[in-house]
């Protein structure tokens, strides 16, 4: 075996003894655990080769070695082989998810199952809007000078707005209307769908105009709404007592880390694609409250459209393999539950 495949070696089974016993590792406990082929002496030159390269520390005095941040980072980039699911565990998710009525629904489901699979602490941004194609809009007429207008997004969300209208609308013109909307935004992007109905108003007669306008304006505002962009769900929270003893500095600055909906909103954003996982470590996080926690994210969605994202914050010495496999399962149970609702 070529030296610097032993030491990768090593480096793995340094990082998967720390994180399953939380002590630090010695080459003795290398030698008796992983068969790596070499001596206990071969293996401390390698350990201490790793320790100079900046991938493993010592942290105290006549103490093993434990991984770094950028050792950490090299076992997720080469080393880290991304553990299947047990059935239970994918049962979990299905049941957990099956029966959700809408969108808030799926999201407070996805973050407590999210949650529940990693014991770390589990974020759900709320699917966004301008990233979701119209699927259904209806125009329900109530007594007097009133609407009800019903959007369905690809992302199952739903919006209902009462439009308080000049005059009570004919129901020739309500008819009219709603065909003229659906013909004109149905499969289309809420933004495209938006600039499509401003066209529309001038083609109505002079004295319908007023009420067109209306309930033009209204749904415009409403594919236009991007405070979903900034809604997530965290949960989880109380796991931090099961890992509050990893980091060198206190839960406080996590907390309010977790807290700053903004920091969280970035860190998640970084995952562009349902196909693709995030993880950052550390300092890469950008952030010093949360310089002990790494960050696993992805995003979510049916076939390549990303409607948001999800994610966890956990320790350092977290289970990397099976916390990217819980997250990328919960994604694709999330994207498949919105495209089917």
């Amino acid at each position: 075996m070529a030296a610097d495949d032993r030491k990768l070696d090593v480096l793995r089974a340094i990082v998967e003894d720390y994180v399953a016993t939380q002590e630090p590792v010695g080459s003795r406990a290398l030698v008796e655990r992983h068969n790596l082929g070499v001596s206990s002496a071969t293996i401390r030159n390698d350990m201490a080769v790793l320790e100079e390269e900046g991938f493993i520390a010592q942290p105290h005095t006549s103490a093993g070695r434990i991984p770094t941040d950028k050792g950490y980072r090299l076992f997720v980039d080469k080393l880290a082989t991304v553990k299947s699911l047990t059935p239970a565990e994918r049962r979990a998710i299905e049941t957990f998810l099956t029966g959700a009525v809408d969108v808030e629904d799926v999201v407070q489901r996805s973050v407590k199952v999210l949650a529940q699979l990693t014991n770390q602490i589990a974020i759900v941004q709320y699917p966004s809007l301008t990233r979701s194609t119209v699927r259904h809009i209806e125009i329900v007429p109530l007594e007097t000078a009133r609407v009800l207008l019903v959007v369905i997004t690809s992302s199952g969300r739903v919006e209902q707005r009462i439009v308080e209208l000049e005059a009570t609308p004919s129901e020739a013109l309500v008819t009219d209307l709603r065909s003229r909307i659906t013909s004109s935004t149905i499969g289309e992007r809420l933004p495209e769908a938006s600039l499509r109905l401003a066209d529309m108003i001038d083609t109505f007669a002079l004295e319908d105009r007023p009420i067109v306008t209306s309930i033009v304006t209204t749904l415009s505002q409403t594919f236009s709404n991007e405070r979903s962009d900034e809604r997530i769900a965290v949960g989880g929270t109380a796991n931090l007592v099961r890992f509050g003893s990893d980091f060198d500095i206190s839960i406080k600055p996590v907390l309010e880390a977790i807290e700053e909906h903004v920091v969280l909103l970035k860190l998640l954003g970084e995952a562009t694609s349902p196909h693709s996982l995030m993880v950052r470590i550390g300092q890469e996080t950008g952030y010093e409250g949360l310089s002990g926690t790494s960050v696993v994210s992805t995003a979510y969605g049916a076939d390549e459209q990303a409607l948001a994202t999800l994610g966890t914050v956990g320790p350092l010495r977290m289970d990397y393999p099976g916390t990217m496999a819980a997250v990328s399962a919960v994604a694709r149970y999330v994207g498949h539950t919105l495209a089917e609702s």
